[in-house]
């Protein structure tokens, strides 16, 4: 049979004038290196077809899928803070869009299939190390339970890219719920065209948030709704260690979905400051600063939206301020929720949500005293919850940290849910049991370590040995088993490989 697959395209039909019809360059020797079956099962694909040479032609660009109408896409954005009026896909093509086994529109799209429109002097390319990171990235993202684009294929091309060095190219196949950006809003808006404003807004919320179809403060419900979106998406980055990196507005999506693994990275030693990308000099994208960038990347989404929210100038900006200046509450409130769980407990204790806050910003300040592994700490924090606190005091000796540091911590805690279980039916052994349970599947033992990655992107990229890659990514899969095969995915790097890793966004 051969591969194939039909597609919509409802963003090019619908949206005139918001992309550039263009084709995929073709790369002159494709080769599979990865391909996503249980993702292609999702969206309803025959992966069968697609995991031969017939779908390597496809997810290379060298042949068009059925129904497709190829376009790349405009958008501006702020970068670093600095507003750029164009960007738009330099180096990517939407092919279009499926419906999937469970009814969604997902977009399919290609990056680094060449020179489009919006390329500004670049090549349009991509080589094999940064767009297998997005499959590592995207997949232990997408198994942590988190919102993110993901990775269908990638394909070798055959072709050198140059960078700081020669190195082979590949083209990446990307999933996503939408591409539709705050930068998407900000490219018509800086424009002064609220028609087109306005259009992308009907568009968008006729694809994410259905319900407000036709609702009379329908834009102002758009804008509510992506709050709410990023609070619960930063909230759980935060959770779990993770920094973006590159938070321009061209890389928030609408959807909530993470997007563009490019100079992003995983906290080892806990620290509210770190900063891995090798683009952020001044660190406005340090690990501590996302809420509040999200928070400033959703007031330009606003600004683009204000004419849109009430004919009076002054009652839109107070609507608009209504919800910016509620998203720190929102973003704490996803926060503790997820801190709750990460902590073994169930419910709020009593009306007041502040001790509960202050009991999870006092564990991360132990934490970040001891220079303590982040996600360790929260895994051995449930043998605690079992009765054996010693993994946990061995995880601060081995950080230089005082073995006894978390001890007047672990009391406060011990005692918060003791408060919980009073009047439930288990108690002692049985509910400390239960609760490290719970926290051994919301607190992952594997994340994608960095010096992991690194060398699992050096064996493909160098020597073309998918072994390592392989196996870190069936690793990455399963983040709450605590195997023997596992094991050597769990361990941090050591503190000075750490202190000088740097990312880098791979264009």
């Amino acid at each position: 049979m051969a591969a194939s697959f039909t597609l919509d395209n409802s963003y090019g039909r619908d949206l005139q004038g918001f992309s550039v019809p263009w084709h995929p360059e073709a790369a002159p020797a494709p080769k599979s290196l990865f391909f996503n079956e249980p993702l292609a099962e999702e969206l309803g694909l025959d992966a069968a077809s697609l995991s031969g040479e017939g779908g390597a032609a496809i997810f290379a660009g060298n042949a068009v899928p059925e129904g497709a109408e190829p376009v790349a896409q405009a958008y501006a954005g702020h970068q670093f803070g600095g507003f750029s009026p164009q960007l738009g896909d330099g180096r990517a093509i939407l092919l279009g869009e499926v419906i999937d086994r469970a009814g969604r529109r997902r977009d399919i799209a290609l990056k680094g299939s060449g020179r489009t429109p919006f390329s500004r002097g670049g090549d349009g390319k991509a080589a094999v190390g940064p767009m297998l990171r997005e499959v590592l990235i995207g997949e232990a993202m997408h198994a942590l339970g988190i919102p993110t684009t993901r990775a269908l294929a990638v394909v070798a091309t055959g072709e050198p890219v140059l960078r700081e060095t020669v190195l082979p190219g590949a083209v990446l196949t990307r999933v996503a719920a939408s591409h539709i950006r705050v930068g998407t809003f900000q490219f018509f808006a800086a424009r002064g065209d609220v028609e087109r404003v306005r259009q992308l807004a009907e568009y968008t919320i006729a694809r994410h948030d259905p319900d407000l179809v036709g609702a009379p403060k329908r834009f102002l419900g758009l804008l509510e709704r992506v709050a709410e979106r990023q609070a619960e998406l930063i909230a759980q980055w935060m959770n779990v260690g993770f920094i973006h990196g590159v938070m321009n507005t061209d890389n928030m999506t609408i959807s909530g979905e993470t997007i563009d693994y490019g100079p992003c990275a995983f906290v080892e030693a806990y620290d509210p400051a770190a900063v891995f990308s090798s683009i952020d000099s001044q660190g406005r994208y340090a690990f501590g600063n996302q809420p509040s960038i999200a928070r400033w990347n959703l007031a330009r989404l606003a600004e683009s939206l204000l004419p849109l929210l009430a004919d009076d100038e002054e009652q839109a900006t107070v609507e608009a301020l209504r919800v910016i200046d509620a998203f720190p509450a929102l973003y704490r409130r996803h926060l503790l929720s997820g801190q709750r769980a990460k902590l073994g407990l169930q419910r709020a204790d009593g009306a007041d949500d502040g001790a509960d806050a202050m009991l999870a910003d006092d564990w991360l300040a132990v934490l970040h005293a001891g220079r303590v592994d982040f996600t360790l700490a929260w895994r051995r924090l449930a043998d605690a919850a079992a009765g054996d606190d010693a993994p946990l005091r061995a995880l601060f000796s081995s950080a230089g940290a005082d073995a006894s540091a978390p001890d007047a911590w672990l009391e406060r805690w011990r005692e918060r849910w003791a408060r919980e279980d009073e009047g439930t039916s288990l108690g002692g052994t049985a509910a400390g049991a239960a609760r490290a349970e719970r926290m051994r599947r919301v607190n992952p033992w594997v994340i994608p370590r960095n010096h992991r990655v690194e060398e699992a992107l050096a064996a493909a990229s160098d020597d073309e040995d998918l072994g390592p890659f392989d196996r870190l990514l069936d690793a990455l899969r399963h983040p709450y088993d605590e195997t023997a095969d596992n094991a050597p995915y769990a361990e941090p790097a050591a503190a000075d490989v750490t202190a000088g890793y740097r990312t880098y966004c791979g264009t």
